[in-house]
């Protein structure tokens, strides 16, 4: 049985109990966004377990994606390990309970997934006898087995909801155990595996320790996909399921390496195949690396598999082929990756490459330490640099060890991890302020209001209620003049900010009052919190109001809206089908659209993306809003965004012969509407993700004035007309570079006049002929054509040469070809002596080049050159 039937089996058997079968969230939790990562099976349901919110069914089941970051360093050293992983649970919501959950599970395990009873043992709570009394109906007494609070109680925290759990564990066979007499269940060992965690939350922990009954009893349980594989498919490693296999093989083919045949290269594709799936899982949501949050994470794990290739010798990027093998063994559950597949690509090719660069400018330092380490005669690298080095420059723990330790030098491992523990604390810090909001207030709020009726697709007016009054926080029965307010309304035409589009603004009235709303939010689906001042009158609870939108404001932003629609279409067309939205922004007065692109736009690009969305425009296309099933939108090809969660009706705008997107914002009724369109900035923004910032309707009139404004005073300034503007600046730029051709041409005849006073000031060191010498006002270009001369007055020599223009430091070294043979390499030179002016450097064996921060060091790496020369052994 395979690990898809395995899934499938296990949804089915619960739909069959009447489960309402769930979608999987997000990795990016779409209930609890101060989560880093969604964690667990339960985690969509949590406003639902803790009674925050209206329930629409009592029971589910799901298969959720997971990923956890906390054992990353274990991957491949054990066998069940991951990042990236799947749970399978089915929960109650104060529906069933203890006795339906466990012959549940028993059925499925024993009847569905065929699993020999005789190989399953039971752990309950201490003291749960009414779970003990249910599993002696099952099973044999001496296959129950009770265990304490810290493997069978389940806590959310020192308070609140908590319960007994009960495990199912697998009996593996004592060749899977650790060979101990003692060995039983409750053993570290993998001889009893854990395979089904069912937990009864049906206690409430006071202040004081006391249990008391929960009102609602709830059942959580969780099975990690890939456990339950290994153990239905009869192996001892999650590694060794069909889960795994294909990418494994697939990896050793691109190493030339045998799976199976030697330990460590077996680790390393253990390790590859676990974080290939969390990075095209992670991708597939839009998320892209950074050097913070998830995205740090996803370039950690780019980052650390391609480390581990590097190590099998594949040398080029290779991650991409391997997503290519998760999306096709794992798109039949999760479509959404094939739809991901080309940014998927991008995405893990570009870091890929990014990281090949990080790794060589981690080299080039880490060789400058080494150099600094052996002069001091010190054989420790401080944890501190190791540190520097992985975090900023990517540099693998591991690589660093293996450098210094052919340099017979150690690194500091306690200071390395004290600094590693100092990062994640620091990020758990960060990640607690990042303005993830605590969203359970709303979720309470919205329990009692129920769904905010939006009307503002068809008018920008309505009569209304007040549904509640929020002042600071806490729910008030009446606000009045001065105070600031947010409102919740039974109906209202105003659009909550979502989907990259702001919220409106407006006014909320009634006889004798008025709010001015400065904002409108969507906190949690279904709910829309309206954000203002009173500025007269007094306003309670079940008052009736009129609910008036801003329209011009509100028409602005559909004309940016529909002309981002018109503009991802452009690009498509232009650049290329592998255009993906990364990001969006819908104002008023502007709109940006962030999407995946590895090359800058060149003008003709932009001109050819302006003229098409205004050729749209023009033609005046007819735009059709309509509501359809999601997979009958999806058959249609319209267009979705990563990582959004839709519901199974999705609202599809279609704009005729142009766009067809899956959208909730507001739109114009004719692309005529937009008036104009105009690009007015195109940048990169990320590695592979671009930006481009434009304006519409009378906003794009004021920036052609404001532009041609431009023309007209260049034409004033430069005394011509606009068609001549451009023949004009090239021949001043002409002018401009013969002028500096002449300055160099003067600098040259002076440094040919004194080149014999310099050849006279070289001398012998080491039997070599030296010149170190700084020059005022020279730059590296300068310093080049000074080392030539000297080079070929001299013929032989090492000449290392410095400058300072324009407070930047230039320093040059050159060796002439029959030192280099001697094994003098001016790459090595010239880094010793930046270390001293605070800088770096590099290059080939006779000519390399360098800067600094510290020009009062100047005359001492001059000095510092003649020692090093002096110290030299040749060959």
């Amino acid at each position: 049985m395979n690990s898809n039937e395995i899934r499938q089996k296990y949804l089915d058997f619960f739909v069959a109990k009447k489960h309402h079968l769930a979608k999987s969230d997000g990795l990016v939790p779409s209930s609890d966004p101060s989560l880093l990562f969604t964690s667990a099976g339960m985690v969509q349901f949590k406003n639902m377990f803790q009674g925050k919110t209206k329930l629409t069914y009592t029971r589910a089941v799901s298969c959720q994606k997971c990923f956890r970051t906390n054992d990353i360093e274990r991957v491949g050293h054990t066998a069940r390990h991951h990042t990236f992983f799947e749970m399978l649970g089915n929960f109650s919501f104060g529906d069933y309970f203890k006795k339906e959950a466990i012959l549940w599970a028993w059925e499925f395990l024993t009847k569905t997934v065929n699993l020999p009873p005789d190989k399953l043992w039971v752990t309950i709570y201490q003291d749960d006898n009414e779970t003990a009394q249910i599993w002696q109906t099952i099973v044999k007494p001496e296959r129950i087995i009770r265990l304490g609070k810290e493997s069978n109680f389940w806590e959310m925290g020192d308070t609140g909801p908590c319960g007994p759990c009960s495990e199912i564990l697998y009996d593996q066979g004592e060749k899977s155990g650790c060979g101990k007499p003692e060995c039983q269940v409750g053993c570290d060992c993998d001889r009893y595996l854990e395979v089904w965690n069912l937990v009864f939350t049906q206690f409430d922990r006071d202040k004081n320790d006391q249990l008391a009954p929960l009102p609602q009893k709830n059942i959580d349980t969780g099975m990690g996909l890939e456990r339950l594989a290994a153990v239905v498919q009869g192996v001892s490693s999650n590694f060794a399921t069909d889960l795994f296999r294909p990418i494994m093989q697939k990896a050793a083919d691109l190493a030339g390496v045998e799976y199976g045949r030697e330990e460590i290269s077996d680790r390393y594709l253990k390790v590859i195949a676990d974080h290939i799936r969390g990075i095209t899982f992670l991708t597939s949501e839009g998320i892209l690396p950074s050097n913070e949050g998830r995205g740090y994470v996803l370039r950690r794990l780019i980052r650390r598999a391609h480390h581990y290739g590097k190590l099998l010798n594949i040398n080029e990027t290779f991650l991409h082929t391997l997503a290519g093998v998760v999306i096709d063994s794992m798109k039949g559950h999760y479509p959404e990756l094939a739809g991901a597949k080309d940014h998927t690509y991008n995405v893990i090719i570009n870091e890929e490459k990014k990281f090949q660069q990080t790794l060589e400018q981690g080299l080039t330092i880490l060789e400058e330490i080494i150099a600094g380490l052996k002069k001091t005669k010190d054989k420790m690298i401080s944890g501190k640099i190791v540190f520097q080095l992985y975090d900023t420059y990517g540099f693998p723990l591991d690589l660093t060890k293996e450098i210094a330790a052919e340099q017979g030098l150690q690194i500091d491992d306690q200071g390395f991890a004290a600094k590693m523990e100092q990062q994640r604390e620091k990020a758990r810090s960060a990640w607690k302020g990042s303005g993830a909001e605590d969203l359970s207030f709303y979720s309470l709020l919205h329990k009692d209001t129920g769904d905010t009726v939006f009307t503002g697709y068809a008018e920008n007016k309505t009569g209304t209620r007040i549904a509640a009054l929020i002042i600071d926080k806490k729910r008030s029965a009446q606000a009045a003049v001065g105070d600031a307010v947010q409102i919740i309304l039974e109906r209202t035409p105003f659009y909550g900010e979502t989907g990259g589009q702001v919220g409106d603004t407006g006014k909320i009235t009634k006889t004798g009052g008025e709010i001015v709303i400065t904002n409108t939010l969507r906190p949690i689906p279904g709910l829309i919190v309206h954000e203002g001042k009173i500025i007269s009158g007094s306003f309670s609870i079940n008052d009736p109001v009129a609910a008036v939108v801003d329209g011009e404001r509100r028409n602005n932003i559909a004309r940016n809206h529909t002309a981002t629609h018109l503009l991802q279409a452009a690009l498509r067309k232009i650049l290329g089908n592998h255009i993906t939205q990364a990001g969006s922004l819908v104002e008023s007065e502007r709109l940006r659209f962030d999407f995946t692109h590895n090359q800058p736009l060149d003008a003709k690009e932009l001109s050819a993306i302006e003229d098409l969305v205004n050729a749209n425009i023009r033609a005046n296309l007819q735009i059709m809003v309509t509501e359809t099933a999601l997979e009958e939108a999806k058959k249609k090809g319209a267009m979705a965004l990563f990582g959004e969660k839709y519901a199974a009706k999705v609202r599809l705008v279609e704009i005729t012969n142009a766009s067809l997107e899956l959208c909730g914002g507001s739109h114009c009724h004719t692309s005529g509407e937009i008036g104009l369109f105009k690009i007015v900035s195109a940048a990169s923004i990320a590695q592979g993700v671009r930006r481009i910032e434009a304006v519409t309707g009378q906003e794009a009139i004021r920036v052609i004035h404001q532009q041609d404004q431009l023309i007209a005073d260049l034409e004033l300034i430069l005394k011509t007309t606009a068609g001549e503007l451009t023949p004009r600046v090239e021949k001043l730029m002409e002018q401009v570079k013969s002028l500096q051709k002449e300055l160099q041409q003067q600098k040259s005849k002076a440094v040919s006049h004194n080149i014999n006073d310099l050849v006279n000031e070289a001398k012998k060191v080491n039997g070599i002929t030296v010149l170190a010498r700084n020059f005022p006002e020279a730059d590296a270009e300068d310093l080049r054509k000074i080392g030539d001369q000297l080079k070929s007055h001299l013929k032989s020599g090492v000449f290392i040469l410095g400058g300072l223009k324009n407070d930047k430091i230039a320093l040059i070294c050159m060796v002439t070809i029959d030192l280099t043979a001697k094994g003098l390499q001016a790459s090595k030179i010239i880094k010793e002596v930046a270390f001293v002016v605070g800088g770096s450097g590099g290059g080939r064996a006779d000519l390399a080049q360098a800067s600094g921060k510290n020009p009062d060091k100047m005359d001492e790496a001059m000095q510092k050159s003649i020692e090093i020369i002096g110290n030299l052994k040749l060959f």
